[in-house]
């Protein structure tokens, strides 16, 4: 009789969870899908896809809801129907009644955890990779659909004529640099080919300009071909909050895994590495009579440089500026002879961007300029690119890992004696996002722990508070059981808050999270004591 009960409500329990499951799911996956429909342009094909990787996400918070409301509904129209008083009578006790809803609410504890530690994380990635896997055919349809497209997270946007999917080919293309809402400068380009790479920790898009024109503060310079490259994150992928836990450990392990860190740890690097080409050539020039010695990244040019010394340009990002008067000799590597020599009174060095490994560029106004064959004049403009970074500089750079070598800047003086407020501030900016990244990863762990087993208590108040306003209109009981509910949500969200708040310690928030599940817990063994002596 005992088991013909259980399966009975067990059955109810699973009609009503099933229904409830899916119905919401279905709709917070379309909810799920709207930012990417916006922002990316995704084709109707990948809405499907994406519905299929996005249902495990959404499942994590369904499943609970799911359950409490499939519990607060059958057990209070069990105790409606005076079906439980019938049981009662029989001498069969209210555990025993309750055990088919201590079942689901274990089962959807443990698929709570499953899917918020490893299963949502695994297709998280996935859709990742959807995505990233036709990421040039969402730039190509936006291109061909509205005429420019903005990289995600990047301060490129790309204007094209026309876009030739199968050839990877872009015609009449303009690209804007927009950084801090200020155009910084504009590439022109008959046509361009597009490469997008997904790395495991970000992702890169890599622009080939055919026939180009960079127009920026000073006179536009031609060149043949130029490379523009800019970094993101993933596009889906909501920082620490959908990592799988081995993800997690290897975050913890190298925070250059992390986005966030290596966007920070990339720009506090271009500053240092442009400070410390400034004190090198400074030390070159007041040291000896020799020139800066620059070599140029295909090994055919080397270019010396005299000047009374150079500056940091605070109002540019990565900017030197060289004394008066400048002189720079271009010397051929493989014949062993001076191609040309240019005098200018105004000349700067800088990095194109805050990539790793950046080339460097040099820029002359109005050089004078003289050739061995006597043949001479003015140019309106000498550029230079791809020289490589000094290899003394280069050298030091290599010999530990980016992030100490980073969190040394102001405490010794082995690349930078004196370093900027500029730099000193990308170095604080960054130290406190290493501090921010275990605590972030804390909150997650906990607030996954705390979702999951808070489960149980959660649906076994949904049971009791059925039984307890049987009285009632059927939803009243599901109503109520959401308030407890949603106490829980915000104990989790406010000890995420205060663990990630850095005025704050991880502990306080850690323990905010798990003082809500104890009292969760506390008001089910309040209730059920409650209904036993009833």
């Amino acid at each position: 009789m005992i088991l013909t009960l259980h399966r009975y409500i067990f059955r109810e329990l699973l009609k009503i969870f099933v229904l409830s499951t899916v119905a919401m799911s279905l709709i917070l996956s379309l909810g799920f899908l709207l930012k990417p429909i916006q922002n990316y342009g995704i084709s109707p094909g990948q809405i499907f896809h994406l519905l299929g990787y996005l249902l495990p996400i959404t499942l994590t918070f369904v499943l609970p809801m799911g359950a409490l409301f499939a519990a607060s509904m059958v057990y209070g129209r069990f105790a409606a129907d005076r079906e439980l008083d019938a049981c009662r009578a029989s001498g069969i006790s209210l555990w025993t009644l309750v055990y088919p809803a201590l079942c689901l609410a274990i089962l959807v504890a443990m698929a709570n955890l499953i899917l918020s530690f490893h299963v949502a994380p695994s297709f998280v990635q996935r859709s990742e990779k959807s995505v990233k896997a036709n990421a040039e055919q969402i730039l190509f349809r936006n291109l061909q659909r509205k005429g420019y497209y903005t990289l995600p997270k990047s301060t490129y946007k790309i204007y094209a004529e026309k876009a030739d999917p199968q050839r990877k080919l872009l015609e009449g293309v303009i690209i804007v640099d927009t950084k801090n809402d200020n155009i910084q400068r504009m590439i022109t380009a008959g046509s361009a080919k597009v490469d997008i790479q997904a790395n495991a920790d970000y992702n890169q898009a890599t622009i080939t300009a055919l026939d180009t024109y960079r127009v920026d503060d000073l006179a536009p310079v031609y060149m043949e071909e130029l490379v523009v490259s800019s970094q993101f994150e993933s596009l889906l992928s909501d920082s620490i909050k959908f990592q799988k836990l081995d993800r997690l450990k290897s975050i913890r392990a190298d925070k250059m895994k992390f986005f966030p860190v290596r966007q920070l740890a990339q720009q506090a690097c271009a500053q240092l590495t442009i400070e410390a080409a400034g004190e090198y050539f400074n030390h070159v020039i007041s040291a000896s009579d020799k020139p800066i010695q620059l070599e140029d990244a295909e090994g055919i040019r080397t270019y010396l440089i005299r000047a009374k010394g150079c500056r940091m340009v605070e109002t540019k990002d990565y900017t030197l500026e060289f004394l008066p008067p400048i002189q720079l000799t271009e010397l051929d590597k493989i014949r062993n002879e001076v191609i040309c020599k240019y005098e200018s009174q105004q000349g700067i060095c800088r990095l194109p961007d805050d990539a790793i490994g950046a080339r460097l560029e040099i820029d002359l106004e109005s050089p004078a300029w003289d050739r061995r064959e006597g043949i001479h004049g003015v140019a309106l403009r000498k550029f230079i690119n791809n020289v490589l970074v000094p290899e003394p500089i280069r050298s030091k750079l290599a010999d530990k890992p980016l992030l100490q070598t980073l969190q040394q800047v102001g405490e010794d003086s082995i690349l930078v004696s004196r370093p900027s407020a500029k730099l000193m501030n990308y170095r604080k900016s960054l130290m406190i996002k290493l501090a921010s990244v275990n605590d972030e990863i804390d909150a997650e762990l906990h607030s996954r722990l705390v979702l999951g087993l808070g489960c149980v208590s959660l649906i076994l108040t949904g049971t009791a508070l059925g039984i307890y306003l049987r009285g009632g209109h059927l939803l009243s009981a599901f109503g109520a059981s959401a308030i407890p509910a949603g106490l829980l949500i915000v104990f989790i969200m406010a000890g995420k808050q205060i663990t990630k708040n850095p005025s704050t310690s991880a502990a306080m928030g850690v323990t905010v999270m798990w003082i809500g599940f104890v009292t969760l817990a506390a008001l089910t063994l309040f209730l059920y004591r409650r209904l036993l002596k009833t």
